[in-house]
């Protein structure tokens, strides 16, 4: 696994609870850095992903 992946898995769950706490305490502005960790975390993953696949590929 690649260590883009963790990492992106780490900001999207960090992104979540940010995010939450934003709507509960009515923070607007830590809600939408929530909202911005989770996406930077989803394209970490997304590019983890890819490289674990051409990592793969290059393998066999």
């Amino acid at each position: 696994m690649d260590k883009d992946r963790i990492a992106g898995s780490a900001n999207q769950a960090k992104g979540a609870i940010k995010e939450v706490a934003g709507k509960m305490t009515g923070d607007a502005k830590l809600q939408a850095e929530g909202a911005a960790d989770k996406a930077k975390g989803k394209v970490q993953n997304a590019v983890g992903g890819a490289k674990d696949a051409l990592r793969d590929a290059t393998r066999d």
